[in-house]
């Protein structure tokens, strides 16, 4: 019952992302952009602990109804980056690093607002990554949760 229900729950978090990212995406920046606004949203805020508390229990029950979870959303994750990137770079070192970070980043500003619940300075961070890595330039993405 528990793995029916995460896979669900899974399974609909990638339906909504899929949805939030209709329009065409330049890259990871714009994923990450996407994504953060769809996380950062407070009616996802219960689902989003849920997918928390079984990324949790996945790592410290790993025989058990959670088994395989975490590894599986990283897995999701690192796929639903990695289309935004060119299709010949799937093996490329730096482009598997970039996706990683990019995960990385969304992964801990989500554990923040979900601990804190403080918007505006997660958001500001994401922002502050989304700056950092973009080559579109700053003011296309401070905008991230808005």
């Amino acid at each position: 019952m528990v793995r029916a229900l995460l896979a669900r729950a899974r399974a609909d978090e990638l339906s909504c992302l899929d949805a939030e990212r209709a329009s065409e995406q330049d890259g990871v920046a714009d994923v990450v952009a996407t994504t953060w606004r769809w996380l950062a949203a407070e009616p996802v805020r219960p689902l989003l602990t849920l997918w928390t508390e079984a990324y949790a229990r996945s790592l410290v029950e790993p025989d058990g109804p959670w088994s395989g979870f975490a590894s599986q959303s990283v897995s999701d994750w690192l796929t639903v980056i990695a289309n935004t990137q060119p299709a010949s770079g799937a093996d490329d070192p730096e482009l598997a690093a970039e996706r990683t970070l990019a995960l990385a980043v969304l992964r801990g500003c989500l554990l923040d607002l979900l601990a804190t619940g403080d918007t505006d300075r997660v958001t500001a961070a994401v922002a502050s990554y989304l700056r950092r890595t973009s080559a579109s330039g700053p003011e296309r993405y401070v905008e991230a949760n808005e």
